[in-house]
């Protein structure tokens, strides 16, 4: 009923909106908004576009009159190209900085689990809500918390005697990550009506949005899905209780595809056409995304594997490189039966599958800058690729150092925020490299016409 109702109002508002654009067009160009974190992508197009991008002494100024270019350019073949939002050049630009906020506040999410889990604090909260409650609030409030931790595996087995302040701080962090998702929701979902109360919204963007915040609704319940699997008494009176491998991967699988789907569907509301000046430069682009969509998919792969090392706690295992102890490979890396059982529950070859992925994502990183070096592309893909080449090199080193110094937090941390900063620059490359609509491809020269 709720679903009738929304697609209902969508389509409504849809067509009122679009009558109005419709009168506005020609009084208008479009203005997109530009995410913070392509600002330094665009730097080179001020040498292709001096007139539109004038010499104005700040970074920022690059970056909004490349987005007017790209938004007049949009205007001018928007024939035959479908957009995400409708209303003009406002509501354009309203609901990009929404969505990037949206996207900024999963990242945030994201490191913060991280930092929670890093710190031993996603066990001190021994319930949940799917509304929450407040915190303690008294003294006999804490004792009551304290009590109910007192009950649960990781007290008796690893925080045996722990005072009640050390209790306080682990408690603090699983209830801000916890209350910081909750934020989220209520951060989507206002905008989200008021959007749609306006007609901004169209019927093919309300979808893909109402898909994106029931994941992120189901998020909360995957979260306490995996918090309750460290709950349970180990299999071995020598086991850490902790939480299943394969629910920690889950969670943090879905918290990347949430990210995911809010940073694609931000950008191609505030880019409906990519970079594309001369036919030359979109063949050059389709060359690109011929390699960057399998690198792409290499490097989700490698960060869900990160997961899995996570929740199997293989980053204290082996802390050295590139050997895993004196060896290249441990000899127990097929022991668990079944065989498949050892990909996902043994320490060694878990850690030893993340090494070998992380080095193929490096290799690859090169392998398509290399590749793409004399290829004749638009400046700015060519910017996001030797980009995404550091990212890589510098999650790689993260990677590294977090292991040889024991998974220290502020190293942990640092290494999941630049798994999910590599997948961002993955995005927005292949964001980059997309197909130009058919109207675009028609008005565009053999090559770019010299100034």
């Amino acid at each position: 009923m709720f679903r009738r109702k929304v697609i209902s109002s969508i389509l409504k508002h849809t067509k009122e909106a679009s009558q109005i654009h419709n009168l506005r067009a020609t009084q208008h160009s479009f203005k997109l908004f530009t995410p913070p974190i392509v600002k330094h992508h665009f730097h080179s197009f001020r040498s292709h576009y001096p007139i539109l991008i004038p010499k104005l002494g700040r970074h920022v100024g690059y970056i909004r009159n490349f987005s007017r270019m790209a938004s007049a350019e949009a205007a001018g073949h928007k024939e035959g190209l479908k957009l995400f939002v409708t209303g003009g050049a406002r509501a354009q630009k309203a609901v990009g900085i929404w969505l990037f906020g949206s996207a900024a506040w999963v990242f945030s999410m994201v490191v913060l689990g991280g930092i929670t889990r890093l710190t031993r604090s996603g066990l001190s909260m021994t319930d949940w809500k799917f509304t929450g409650s407040l915190p303690p609030l008294s003294d006999e409030e804490w004792l009551q918390e304290f009590e109910k931790y007192q009950q649960s595996p990781e007290y008796k087995r690893v925080n045996k005697g722990m005072k009640i302040e050390d209790f306080k701080f682990i408690y603090w962090m699983e209830y801000a990550h916890r209350m910081w998702g909750r934020g989220l929701g209520i951060m989507f979902a206002l905008p989200y009506s008021y959007f749609l109360h306006k007609g901004f919204i169209t019927l093919r963007l309300g979808l893909r949005l109402s898909a994106l915040f029931a994941l992120g609704a189901g998020q909360g319940f995957i979260g306490w899905w995996m918090v309750k699997s460290g709950l349970e008494e180990p299999p071995s009176e020598y086991s850490q209780p902790r939480v299943s491998p394969y629910r920690l991967a889950a969670h943090l699988t879905s918290a990347f595809a949430i990210y995911s789907g809010l940073v694609w569907t931000a950008l191609s509301v505030v880019m409906p056409e990519p970079p594309a000046e001369s036919l030359t430069w979109v063949r050059g682009a389709v060359k690109v995304r011929r390699l960057a969509l399998p690198v792409g998919l290499l490097v989700g792969l490698t960060a869900i594997s990160g997961a899995f090392v996570a929740g199997n706690d293989a980053g204290h295992a082996f802390n050295t490189f590139p050997k895993m102890g004196d060896v290249w490979i441990p000899d127990d890396i097929f022991e668990m039966k079944p065989l498949i059982r050892n990909f996902f529950e043994n320490t060694s070859t878990v850690q030893l599958d993340h090494r070998i992925l992380a080095t193929a994502t490096l290799v690859s990183v090169c392998a398509l800058w290399w590749s793409t070096r004399k290829l004749d592309i638009h400046p700015a893909v060519r910017s996001v690729i030797g980009s995404t080449l550091g990212m890589a090199a510098l999650q790689v080193t993260l990677g590294v150092s977090t292991l040889l110094s024991y998974v220290p937090v502020s190293l942990g941390s640092a290494h999941q925020a630049g798994a999910l900063t590599l997948m961002t620059f993955m995005l927005l490359l292949n964001h980059t490299v997309r197909k130009p609509s058919l109207s675009l491809l028609k008005s565009l020269p053999q090559v770019v016409k010299a100034n």
